[in-house]
């Protein structure tokens, strides 16, 4: 209509054509059943691995989990026996099987060498059963993994001297037994702990007479006598005590002080007539150019004393 302003295009498109519904077949139907129900059961699946605990261990009884993890611990499988512990402590946190998986957990962690994990294990079945018949073993369990605490790779395989190395581990472990053997002297842990306090003892000793040997090195004469007096007072009928003695020795001849040179010669011609101060071979300090092999394991003037 001319004039009215609006514009009426003379040609429409037509809508598109109507699909025509198509029935399925039987066998189509039976097709898309199958896969709606394969779908719905791997959704199904994947949510109760968000949500559920697959853990092969959960809901397992209590004796059965134990045997479990104990037979594990027999094949040395250190790893599958803690897992199988911990999901007995979880599911059973209280009972006789419990308390002894805690301990089971303690141990093979020490043994696949997890010491900072051993140590958490161990301190906590303390502070749950301070009066438990297995006290005394748990105290001595806390002293081995101490003991082993600085027993690192590289140690093993160049045979690092452990004295030189931080000794706040073993001090600990030598804690731990002390501990031991105070409360729980009639323990069956208890000789073995003493025996291994005497090693770390002549570790602690070994330490002192290196630094002594470092100062009588670097001739600081005085620093070296005081620390070889402080290794005799410290730890005394120690492995190391002679040549505490030798360094007075060297340490008072160097300083002038002849009758206290003296008097060291002689407590050593009395207690080590064939120690190599004596006879002018001591100390043997490693040489200097071994120092540039980085393959080289440590070395330390003691290393050739021919000790009692």
């Amino acid at each position: 209509m001319p004039g009215t302003g609006w514009y009426y295009p003379r040609f429409v498109p037509p809508l598109p054509p109507v699909p025509m519904t198509v029935r399925p077949s039987p066998f189509h139907r039976t097709v898309l059943l199958l896969l709606v129900i394969v779908l719905t059961a791997s959704g199904c699946a994947r949510i109760k691995g968000v949500f559920k605990d697959e853990d092969e261990n959960e809901g397992v009884p209590v004796a059965e989990l134990y045997d479990k993890g104990h037979g594990m611990m027999q094949g040395g499988n250190w790893s599958g026996a803690t897992t199988a512990f911990k999901r007995l402590v979880a599911q059973y946190p209280y009972g006789a099987y419990t308390e002894q998986a805690l301990m089971e957990i303690a141990f093979a962690q020490y043994k696949m060498g997890d010491n900072d994990e051993a140590i958490s294990s161990i301190d906590r079945f303390l502070r749950t059963y301070p009066t438990h018949k297995n006290t005394p073993y748990m105290y001595y369990l806390r002293g081995l993994v101490n003991s082993s605490r600085d027993t690192v790779f590289l140690q093993r395989v160049w045979k690092l001297d452990a004295s030189r190395r931080d000794l706040a581990a073993p001090n600990q472990a030598y804690s731990d037994f002390a501990t031991l053997i105070e409360r729980y002297p009639s323990s069956r842990y208890t000789a073995d702990a003493r025996q291994r306090m005497v090693a770390l003892r002549n570790m602690f000793a070994r330490h002192e007479i290196e630094v002594a040997l470092y100062y009588l090195r670097r001739d600081a004469w005085i620093a070296a006598a005081e620390r070889a007096t402080y290794l005799l007072e410290t730890y005394p009928q120690s492995e190391f005590q002679n040549d505490a003695v030798a360094v007075l020795a060297a340490a008072y001849t160097e300083l002038g002080n002849e009758t206290l040179a003296a008097d060291a010669r002689r407590v050593l011609q009395q207690n080590a007539p064939d120690h190599p101060y004596l006879a002018g071979d001591w100390p043997d300090y490693p040489w200097n150019v071994r120092k540039l092999n980085p393959f080289a394991g440590e070395k330390s003037a003691l290393d050739n004393d021919r000790r009692n």
